[in-house]
């Protein structure tokens, strides 16, 4: 784990980003790839898509676009929205936010429709005070107005907000926008830039209790 930024003050408010973050989506990207080196490739460009179209279009359409660029049907979408419910925590993640919901209001930050963002963030069995999602705000991360609109969603400044990325694009667009950063990275992704701009970086989400004490 890098440790954290000196620089970073004590948060009031906590956003996450949603299906890196605190959901092992890859898992089921994987799954309905048929491998895992398959699901990767599919994965990074759905992201690539996503943090280069600004304003929102339909999420699953750039599910569908991103398939079929490396190969794969474009029904695959159509087989993740069917299965979404079946996305998991990654380990400890509701216990980890329930504690953390005891001294912080939490809230998450999510490039997603607005039906399939609400039921992920369910999964994750925390308290959120808010679900912020592309669709609800009309632009796709990395655009400021989609990490401001989580902000004030929770009646929030800027500088009492920390974001827990799950993935580099999202590090260096939170952090453009103004927020203290920290990378949640299970899925072991490289990103030099990322790893030097997050605060802190770290494979264990019940690493950043430690990270908050």
């Amino acid at each position: 784990m890098k440790p954290p930024s000196a620089r970073r003050p004590r948060p009031r408010v906590i956003l996450f980003d949603l299906l890196s973050a605190l959901l092992d989506s890859w898992s089921l990207w994987d799954d309905i790839a048929g491998g895992r080196a398959q699901g990767r490739r599919w994965r990074m460009e759905y992201l690539k898509l996503t943090y280069a179209v600004g304003a929102y279009v339909p999420y699953l359409d750039l599910v569908t676009d991103s398939a079929e660029a490396v190969g794969l049907p474009g029904w695959a979408a159509h087989e993740m929205e069917a299965r979404w419910d079946e996305l998991a925590p990654w380990p400890g993640a509701g216990q980890v936010l329930r504690r953390l919901a005891e001294d912080n209001r939490l809230g998450v930050v999510t490039n997603c429709s607005e039906a399939m963002g609400q039921r992920a963030a369910d999964l994750v069995g925390a308290p959120f005070e808010a679900v912020v999602t592309a669709e609800s705000v009309g632009f796709y991360k990395p655009d400021a107005r989609i990490y401001a609109a989580g902000t004030k969603a929770l009646n929030a400044a800027p500088d009492e907000v920390l974001f827990v990325a799950g993935s580099p694009f999202d590090v260096v667009g939170a952090d453009a926008a103004g927020l203290t950063v920290v990378w949640h990275n299970p899925a072991g992704l490289s990103s030099p830039a990322a790893e030097a701009t997050a605060g802190a970086v770290f494979d264990d989400l019940r690493e950043l209790s430690l990270l908050l004490a």
